[in-house]
């Protein structure tokens, strides 16, 4: 997956006077503090060579995931065209890029971002190639939620990872408040992403909320650490991406976990693949979540026909068709 173009040209247009190694300094300080997940008041993207750091090498990863779990939305609700989004914790725009890019028919979003720095980037990088009518908001996640107006796709991605654990209930329950429709919220792949997805679900669904996916039911997860539920996506890297990460490989997989809920029910699908599919010769096993609320590994043969032909297709987090 790559980033839609006239994204790419302008983050090129950012970068091109960037000194090289500059920016690989500021996208290892990056890289540490989101691995650590660092919460020590600072913002992740306080400076500009952090925000330069997060165009080159983590904004091409975040779209990915964003527009995969986006995508899991639509499968599950064809009928849903948003006109309004709401997206907390806003970063340079990624949801905003990804949502356009699904629904191009947005007519307006509004942007919170408590940093300054990727504030002012996002909105040079929208301000040309957007058509809804964008407002960006300064404000902390956690505590500048309360004059903001409903939307019907609300969304947070990559900022649970940020905020202090306390704070989580408190700010799931109004971003709920704040969904006229649908709520998506992502995170990293880790096994803590996971845990983080799974109080959201929980709450959610106490709340009366409706799973849309990635789970085909609404029991408790099946899954069972070390294990853990997490999808992936591959994405290109630009060559000033691989000199910035001193990488050789062309590409990265972006591991990442999602919930997306309702206030409309959705018919669930019949399972979804958790893991990556392993193929043989007439054959493929495939570890599935299913509608029961288990979770286990189905072999499909070529003598199930036309139930094979379809499960060989299917991909890493691809929902199993009726």
């Amino acid at each position: 997956m790559e980033l839609p173009v006239p994204l790419r040209q302008g983050v090129d247009r950012l970068l091109e006077q960037v000194p090289l190694p500059m920016l690989k300094q500021a996208a290892k300080t990056l890289s540490d503090r989101y691995r650590a997940e660092l919460r020590d008041g600072r913002l992740h993207m306080a400076e500009d060579m952090a925000v330069k750091a997060y165009l080159a090498t983590r904004l091409p990863a975040t779209y990915a995931a964003v527009r995969a779990s986006l995508d899991a939305v639509s499968e599950a609700r064809p009928d849903f065209f948003p006109k309004t989004l709401l997206d907390v914790g806003a970063g340079p725009g990624t949801v905003l890029w990804a949502t356009i890019d699904l629904w191009p028919d947005l007519e307006q979003a509004v942007l919170l971002e408590a940093g300054a720095a990727v504030r002012r980037v996002g909105e040079a990088l929208a301000a040309e190639a957007v058509t809804a009518r964008t407002a960006w908001r300064t404000g902390d996640v956690t505590i500048d939620l309360a004059e903001l107006e409903p939307a019907e796709l609300v969304t947070s991605a990559y900022v649970l990872d940020e905020i202090a654990p306390a704070s989580l209930a408190k700010l799931v329950d109004r971003l709920w408040q704040l969904t006229a429709d649908t709520l998506l919220v992502v995170e990293p792949g880790t096994p803590a992403g996971w845990q983080r997805i799974l109080a959201v679900r929980r709450q959610l669904i106490e709340a009366g909320a409706h799973v849309l996916a990635p789970c085909p039911h609404e029991a408790p997860c099946p899954l069972v650490a070390p294990d853990w539920c997490h999808f992936a996506r591959r994405v290109a890297r630009s060559r000033l991406h691989r000199l910035a990460k001193d990488a050789e490989v062309p590409w990265e997989d972006e591991k990442f976990i999602f919930v997306a809920a309702s206030r409309h029910p959705a018919a669930p699908p019949r399972a979804r693949v958790i893991a990556p599919p392993k193929s043989g010769s007439g054959k493929v096993l495939l570890k599935l979540c299913e509608q029961d609320g288990g979770a286990a590994e189905r072999l499909f043969t070529k003598r199930d026909g036309e139930t094979f032909k379809a499960a060989r297709r299917l991909d890493w987090g691809d929902a199993l068709p009726e």
